[in-house]
C-alpha cells in the first residue's frame, strides 16, 4: 500500500461515481434551480469524495481522520436530503431516486467502518499489518 491513494479507497470510487451521476442528473434541472437544488446537490455529492481525500491524508491523525470521515458521512446525507427535494420536484423519477438511495446509503456504512476503526487505515509505516490495512482497498 506504500504510494497507495485516496483514489485506490472503493469508498472513494463509488462516491466520485455518484457524484458524477448527479453531474448528469442534474444537467436536466431547470434554470430556475441552477443557485439553488442543482449548485447544492453538485457540491455537497462532491463534498463527499474531497472529505474522503483529506482524510486519507491526514490518516497518521486518527482525530483528524475521523472528523474528516464523519465530515463526509455528513455530506452524503445532506446530498440525500437534495435528491429527495429532487424527486419531490419532478425532476428525478422514484426509480432513480431508489438507486441513488441505496448507492449512498452503502457509501454511508462504509464511511461509518472506516469512523468506527480509523486504526485500519493507518499508514504502512505506522507499523500495522498489511492486511489491516488494505481492509478498504480495492486490491
Amino acid at each position: 500500500m506504500s504510494g497507495g491513494s485516496f483514489k485506490d479507497l472503493k469508498v472513494y470510487q463509488k462516491a466520485y461515481a455518484l457524484a458524477m451521476e448527479i453531474f448528469r442528473l442534474s444537467h436536466k434541472f431547470p434554470k430556475e434551480e441552477t443557485y439553488a437544488l442543482t449548485d447544492q446537490i453538485r457540491r455537497s455529492s462532491r463534498s463527499v469524495c474531497t472529505n474522503v481525500a483529506e482524510a486519507y491524508r491526514k490518516r497518521r491523525y486518527m482525530k483528524h481522520f475521523t472528523s474528516k470521515i464523519t465530515d463526509a458521512d455528513g455530506e452524503a446525507s445532506e446530498t440525500l436530503v437534495w435528491i429527495d427535494f429532487a424527486k419531490e420536484s419532478g425532476y428525478i423519477s422514484d426509480t432513480v431516486r431508489d438507486s441513488l438511495v441505496m448507492k449512498y446509503e452503502e457509501v454511508g456504512k462504509m464511511l461509518g467502518g472506516m469512523a468506527k476503526q480509523p486504526e485500519r487505515f493507518l499508514p504502512p509505516e505506522s507499523g500495522i499489518s498489511e492486511e489491516i490495512h488494505s481492509y478498504e482497498i480495492g486490491r
